[in-house]
């Protein structure tokens, strides 16, 4: 489970506060399936809302630490019937052309401004 400051976790709840919730877990609990929705979205959003339909505060508590310690996530914020979760996407690597365009630099035109006086 990821570790987040104080500061770093208003960041992202002020950032979550618009989101609508992507996942919902129904009274039948946490599903693999379920799990490996919450995983893909995840990988995709970084930030989401999980809604429970669960009135127990106790089962969402242990879904919102299961969901954060199998998915390597950070938990943000439970309030209610939502949980909201971070996770920061892995860096991409750049595909082999496109690093070679970024050490070349940009390309320049051959043609240079030659001053002197215009007839």
């Amino acid at each position: 489970m990821l570790n987040l400051t104080s500061d770093e976790r208003r960041a992202l709840r002020a950032r979550a506060h618009s989101l609508n919730p992507v996942v919902s877990i129904s009274q039948s609990g946490l599903s693999e399936s379920v799990i490996k929705e919450i995983n893909a979205s995840l990988a995709s959003h970084e930030l989401i809302k999980v809604r429970v339909y669960n009135d127990d505060r106790a089962v969402r508590e242990a879904f919102f630490g299961t969901l954060c310690e199998r998915l390597d996530a950070a938990p943000v914020q439970h309030i209610g019937k939502l949980l909201v979760i971070w996770r920061p996407q892995p860096e991409k690597p750049i595909p082999a052309a496109k690093a070679r365009a970024r050490s070349v630099g940009p390309r320049r035109n051959k043609r240079s401004f030659q001053g002197g006086s215009a007839n």
